[in-house]
């Protein structure tokens, strides 16, 4: 915990969450893109870079990001330095083009992730297997592990999920806030321009009236997310899909990283109960490093040595 409090100057949580997309350099990693045909008709685009090792990391980026974002990369280097090979997953229509269906992917979307764990594991390649996962993707990570303990494949050793939105709505509220505001008005500016997309892909498939005025996530949810993907509504979609109500039935290790100035997190997000009803989590909850931060001084973030500081040992 010091590395992260003494090797950064600015406790901010909203320094921490903007400094690196803004000022980080580009941790340098090598991949090579294969594409990954789902069981449905679909893609995803998956970015490896491999030295021949047995133990690998699938890394899952967040909302609207990709393999390519400078937290994905920082973990993707921390873990070849150490050995192990990467997969970094491109969400459906997060690889630099769109999918072929109507709908994307959403926060409870495990179907892709347990595919491509199986195509892992069908290769004979890797001895074990660890996941990381950043905010929308760390609820993901979580939620695989939680819902149907008994589906995922034996070579899963463990999962660090930092930036956890642990219950969706609560991080709902979170991002109304008028601090917060910079960082809906980005999101949502993504994701309108997605839908457009498929509005234009897909002739008299989408109601697009209105898609510029909408202000918040409870609004998009409830226009598109949810029905896109069975949900009655906004509510239903992240009361269905939030990982919360998974952990206590995680069987693997897991450590959850949420800073407790993380501006997209609201108190429910932090899981301090179910910790403590379930030996195999571990919640770490440092006073300072924002969403998907945890700046520090020198080449590696205090998240990715803290993330493979725990991996460490599951992957052995």
């Amino acid at each position: 915990m010091n590395r992260l409090l003494t090797g950064f100057p600015f406790h901010s949580g909203h320094v921490h969450t903007l400094f690196p997309p803004l000022f980080r350099p580009e941790p340098r990693v090598l991949y090579e893109r294969r594409r990954f045909e789902t069981s449905d008709g679909d893609f995803v685009d998956l970015d490896w870079s491999a030295g021949g090792g047995k133990r690998l990391a699938v890394i899952l980026h967040g909302l609207e990001g990709h393999s390519r974002r400078k937290y994905v990369l920082g973990m993707a280097r921390a873990a070849r330095i150490r050995g192990l090979d990467v997969l970094a997953m491109n969400f459906r229509g997060c690889g630099g083009e769109p999918n072929r269906k109507l709908f994307m992917y959403h926060s409870g979307w495990t179907r892709d992730l347990h595919e491509i764990l199986l195509m892992v594991r069908e290769t004979g390649r890797y001895e074990s297997v660890v996941l990381v996962g950043f905010s929308l993707g760390a609820n993901m990570v979580l939620k695989y592990l939680g819902e149907d303990p008994d589906r995922v494949p034996d070579s899963v050793r463990g999962a660090v999920a930092l930036s956890v939105p642990c219950d969706l709505e609560d991080s709902a509220r979170a991002l109304v806030r008028p601090l917060c505001r910079i960082y809906t008005r980005y999101l949502l500016g993504q994701l309108r321009e997605k839908i457009a997309e498929k509005g234009r892909l897909f002739p008299g498939a989408l109601n697009l009236n209105g898609l510029e005025q909408i202000s918040t996530f409870q609004e998009f949810d409830d226009r598109f997310t949810a029905p896109l993907h069975g949900f009655r509504d906004a509510l239903d979609y992240w009361r269905k899909s939030s990982c919360k109500q998974f952990l206590t039935a995680i069987r693997h290790p897991a450590c959850i990283i949420n800073a407790r100035n993380d501006p997209f997190l609201g108190p429910a997000c932090f899981p301090e109960e179910e910790a403590r009803a379930n030996r195999h989590l571990t919640l770490l909850m440092p006073d300072t490093g924002g969403h998907v931060g945890f700046v520090s001084r020198g080449g590696e973030y205090w998240s990715e040595w803290t993330a493979m500081r725990f991996l460490r040992e599951c992957a052995q």
